[in-house]
C-alpha cells in the first residue's frame, strides 16, 4: 500500500470518523483505523463494534492495499502538519511510514484481516430524507434517552417509519420527547427500530444543517445512513419499546402560552437554589401569572414571576427543573405552550399550534 494525498484531503475523513475510536479497548485493533486503498480511492474505517464509520477520499497513482494504524496518533500527526502539505504514506513490512516535507513518522500496524467490519446490509427499508430534518429529529428527542438504565431498550432512540413521516421518540421513564418530520417511507405498515445512544450522538455530530439528502437503510440488525462520502452504520437495540402513545396526555384543559426565552431564563435562575439531588421546582399558575419557586435544604429560596397568556383556574405542580429546561432549549420559536390538568398529571410542552414536536414531563412531589 502506497499513496500521496493533500493534508486537508486526509484530515477531513479522519476527523469525521475518529470519534468512534475508543482509547481503552479490550481488542487492540479497535484503537486502530482501517486504511484501504482501492481503484476508487482511499477509505478510512473506525468502529467500536456498535457504531462503524467509513469515510472516503479520492486518490491518484496509488498502490492498493489495506492495513490498520493507531487512529488518534494518525489524526494528531496529520492535524499538526502545516496547511497545504503533501502527505505520503507507505506500508513497509509491519510499519507504516508517513512523510511530509522534512517530517517522517513510523507507526505500528495490525493486519487488516483482524479489523471487524460490517458486511453489506440487506435493507428491509430505504428512504431519502434531508439532513436538516434528520438532525432536527435527533436534536428534539435525544436528550430524553435514558443513560445506563437496566431497561436497556430505553438507552436508545425509537425511530418509527410511517407511510408519510419519520418519527423519533426518546424517554427515560420520567419524561418523553417526540418529533415528526415528513418523509415518503413507502411503508404501508408501521416499522420501529431502536438506535443505541452512542449511535444517535455520533449521527447528530455528522449531520449538516442543510437539505442535502441522507440515504437511510434499515435491516433487521443495523441502520445505515450515507452522507455523501461518509457512511454511518449502527447496530440496533433488540428490544420492545414501551407504548409511548399512552403517556402523551390528551385531557389537559389548562393552556398556558409563555415567552420561551423568558421562561427558560427564569427557570435557570430558580434552579440555582433548587435541591441539588432532586432538582425540584414548584409552578403556581393563576390567571395571567406564573410563579416559579425553588427551595433547598439550606433554607434558601428563589421566586420568579412571569406574565402568561392564561385565563382559568389556578393549579400548583412540581417538576424536575432540568426536565423543563431541556425541551425549552430544543424547541424553536418565540413562545411555547404548556398544557396542564392538575397537580398529579403530566405536562405537555410544544410550540403553539405545532404538535410536530411534543415533550411530556411527569410531575414530582415536593
Amino acid at each position: 500500500m502506497k499513496f500521496e494525498i493533500e493534508r486537508e484531503e486526509l484530515l477531513k475523513p479522519l476527523q469525521a470518523i475518529v470519534g468512534v475510536v475508543e482509547k481503552r479497548q479490550t481488542m487492540p485493533v479497535l484503537s486502530n483505523v482501517l486504511l484501504a486503498v482501492r481503484d476508487d480511492g482511499l477509505s478510512v474505517t473506525a468502529t467500536d463494534l456498535e457504531v462503524e464509520l467509513v469515510a472516503r477520499a479520492g486518490l491518484e497513482n496509488a498502490h492498493p492495499g489495506a492495513v490498520t494504524v493507531p487512529g488518534r496518533k494518525l489524526v494528531d500527526i496529520v492535524r499538526t502538519l502545516p496547511e497545504g502539505a503533501t502527505v505520503a504514506m507507505e506500508l513497509e513490512g509491519d510499519k507504516v511510514t508517513i512523510r511530509s516535507g522534512r517530517s517522517r513518522f513510523t507507526l505500528s500496524t495490525l493486519p487488516a484481516a483482524e479489523f471487524p467490519v460490517v458486511e453489506e446490509i440487506h435493507g428491509l427499508l430505504e428512504l431519502q430524507v434531508g439532513q436538516a430534518g434528520l438532525k432536527r429529529l435527533c436534536g428534539q428527542t435525544a436528550f430524553a434517552m435514558a443513560h445506563q438504565d437496566v431497561r436497556y431498550y430505553l438507552n436508545g432512540l425509537l425511530m418509527e417509519f410511517r407511510s408519510d413521516m419519520l418519527r423519533a421518540v426518546g424517554t427515560d421513564g420520567h419524561r418523553l420527547a417526540l418529533c415528526d418530520v415528513e418523509a415518503a417511507t413507502g411503508e404501508s405498515e408501521l416499522r420501529q427500530v431502536i438506535v443505541p445512544r452512542k449511535g444517535v450522538v455520533e449521527l447528530q455530530r455528522l449531520l449538516g444543517e442543510d437539505d442535502e439528502p441522507a440515504h437511510l437503510e434499515v435491516s433487521t440488525n443495523h441502520v445505515r445512513v450515507t452522507l455523501g462520502d461518509l457512511r454511518f452504520t449502527s447496530k440496533l437495540i433488540d428490544g420492545r419499546f414501551p407504548d409511548y402513545e399512552r403517556v402523551i396526555p390528551r385531557d389537559g384543559d389548562k393552556y398556558v402560552e409563555v415567552d420561551r426565552q423568558l421562561l427558560r431564563q427564569a427557570l435557570a435562575r430558580a434552579a440555582i437554589l433548587s435541591n441539588d439531588k432532586y432538582r425540584g421546582i414548584r409552578l403556581q399558575l393563576a390567571a395571567g401569572r406564573l410563579a416559579i419557586q425553588a427551595h433547598n435544604p439550606e433554607q434558601e429560596s428563589a421566586e420568579e414571576e412571569l406574565e402568561v397568556g392564561y385565563e382559568g383556574d389556578g393549579v400548583e405542580v412540581g417538576f424536575n427543573v432540568n426536565y423543563l429546561l431541556d425541551p425549552l432549549a430544543a424547541l424553536e420559536g418565540e413562545s411555547v405552550e404548556l398544557i396542564l390538568k392538575d397537580a398529579n398529571s403530566s405536562c405537555l410542552i410544544q410550540a403553539p399550534g405545532n404538535p410536530s414536536s411534543r415533550h411530556v414531563v411527569m410531575p414530582m412531589r415536593l
